[in-house]
């Protein structure tokens, strides 16, 4: 069965950092690519970044672009996201994502607080 587990999350400081892990099983983690998205309160949930399977592929969306980095390391089964010079604007639930068979499996997410 697929299981996506994230950690990493806290609280941290404007302009602090944090590295998010998702550790996978359950599937072949290197055919697949994976992304995170995140959901504050009230707000829908929203893209943050996607990387191929490979892993040489990476996308961001335009709030986080230069500020954070999503990698990977196949040989563990482990999504990362780096995330710098955090903002209050950051403060969400992260989560881990993967599109296996025609079926979007998620974990259960990460709290991150940006707050001084």
């Amino acid at each position: 069965q697929v299981q996506l587990v994230e950690s990493g999350g806290g609280l941290v400081q404007p302009g602090g950092s944090l590295r998010l892990s998702c550790a996978a099983s359950g599937f072949t983690f290197s055919m697949y690519a994976m992304s995170w998205y995140r959901q504050a309160p009230g707000k829908e949930r929203e893209l943050v970044a996607r990387i191929t399977s490979i892993g040489g592929g990476t996308n961001y969306a335009g709030s986080v672009q230069g500020r954070f980095t999503i990698s990977r390391d196949n040989a563990k089964n482990t999504v990362y996201l780096q995330m710098n010079s955090l903002k209050p604007e950051d403060t969400a639930v992260y989560y881990c994502n993967s599109w296996v068979s025609g079926m979007g499996y998620w974990g259960k997410g990460t709290l991150v607080t940006v707050s001084s």
